[in-house]
């Protein structure tokens, strides 16, 4: 094909920004090979290792490859529905990661100011020295470093999880100062909740090691303080109307919720709703609606998602309408943690995490660049910039269950590569 040629039809198909369908041959894509995952959804069902599942696949910003398998909720039977909404948790952190990142191009901050210049709460946070379990009660010691807008993007603050710590003093400490982990349908607020949040210790020092935690619902607090919008009203104006991103939000609409997706879990050999634990999983649909969780608040359509990854891919943005400045996309994309990490395979950016020479060598996972991330109720994406290549699989299950599908599509996906 003629390199004019080729050109044209590459701008067509960034046109269509990872929304139209086209045949995958049209983007470099065997449609025989695409139709392995065909294979790996119902394999997985009829392993009763996942109840169902949504699988899209965009290449150069085209959609090749959108289908449902399998139940939404195995008591009723409802069928899953390509374009069904899913609690996506964790995949939150990249949104809120691009919403700081838009105001730290309006220059209203610098990457490595002390938050507390903002949260002043944050100018008394220390590092847990000792700890009493006994009346939960603990002693700090001061900071080497403060702890930046940085530090919370990149997982390195320090701040941990509560509820789902693998630390059960701060699983206590959480509690005790009455932070909210992740979902809730009581009514409370990002900003109440950040506020105690600064009252509990560190995990380490800023800087020093990678802790996976709430540092991203720190900084959708930012966002609002810097702002002066609630976090979902500054997504929705400036991120999600843009995007065309038409079913994302913190809170699914009542017009919607029959398309909310269940949260299920596998008790003797049969799928079963997930009970209300130390949240409720209803909570998108019912209760005060309040707390916009920068960490892992949002419910999405793999369709929306895709766009979002897709504004990545074309160097921020989409349908004529611009989020962020290629430059800052390339800042976003760059290696941020070094070997704090603890795997060869894996860095972090400013957004998500990156895929490294090394695991392109190990194979699977993507070529070097590659950016990645998942969500708490088994959800997966990727997005690579080599290639061109998004791949989005969205399940709502909680538990192991030898669920091979989160390596087996981006094995798959790589494969179906035909030009």
């Amino acid at each position: 094909m003629a390199r004019s040629v080729w050109l044209a039809l590459a701008l067509i198909l960034v046109a269509c920004t990872a929304r139209d369908a086209r045949p995958p041959a049209d983007a470099g894509m065997s449609t025989a090979r695409l139709a392995q995952l065909d294979r790996m959804c119902t394999d997985a069902i009829a392993a009763n290792q996942i109840p169902g599942a949504v699988v899209l696949v965009a290449r150069h910003g085209t959609i090749v490859y959108h289908k449902a398998f399998g139940v939404a909720d195995q008591a009723s039977g409802r069928r899953l529905d390509k374009d069904d909404i899913f609690r996506i948790a964790s995949q939150t952190k990249a949104i809120t990661a691009t919403a700081v990142m838009m105001l730290w191009e309006e220059a209203r901050f610098q990457l490595d100011d002390p938050i507390a210049k903002f949260i002043p709460a944050f100018a008394k946070t220390g590092v847990l020295d000792t700890y009493d379990p006994d009346t939960v009660t603990w002693t700090t010691v001061p900071v080497k470093t403060p702890i930046t807008i940085r530090h919370l993007l990149t997982h390195t603050s320090g701040i941990g999880y509560g509820a789902i710590d693998g630390d059960p003093r701060f699983r206590a400490m959480f509690a005790k100062a009455g932070v909210t982990d992740l979902f809730t349908t009581e009514p409370t607020t990002i900003g109440e909740s950040v506020e105690r949040l600064a009252t509990v210790p560190l995990h380490h020092q800023p800087g020093e090691k990678f802790s996976y935690g709430e540092g991203l619902d720190v900084l959708a607090y930012l966002v609002e303080i810097v702002s002066g919008k609630p976090f979902d009203v500054f997504l929705r104006e400036r991120l999600f109307e843009p995007l065309g991103m038409h079913d994302t939000a913190f809170y699914v609409p009542d017009d919607k919720a029959h398309r909310l997706v269940p949260v299920q879990h596998r008790v003797d050999d049969r799928w079963v709703r997930y009970p209300t634990t130390f949240y409720d999983p209803d909570y998108p649909i019912k209760g005060a609606r309040t707390f916009f969780s920068g960490g892992a608040g949002l419910t999405s359509t793999a369709r929306d998602y895709a766009r979002f990854l897709q504004m990545y891919l074309n160097d921020g943005a989409i349908n004529g309408v611009r989020i962020l400045s290629r430059t800052t996309i390339r800042t976003i994309m760059r290696e941020q943690t070094g070997d704090l990490w603890g795997s060869p395979d894996r860095s972090h950016g400013l957004a998500f995490g990156l895929v490294t020479d090394h695991a392109e060598r190990t194979g699977g996972t993507g070529t070097p660049g590659t950016f990645t991330w998942g969500g708490y109720f088994n959800s997966q994406y990727f997005a690579d910039p080599t290639e061109g290549t998004i791949g989005v699989l969205l399940k709502q299950t909680r538990g192991s269950t030898g669920d091979p599908t989160p390596w087996q599509f981006r094995v798959l996906i790589g494969a179906a590569i035909d030009d």
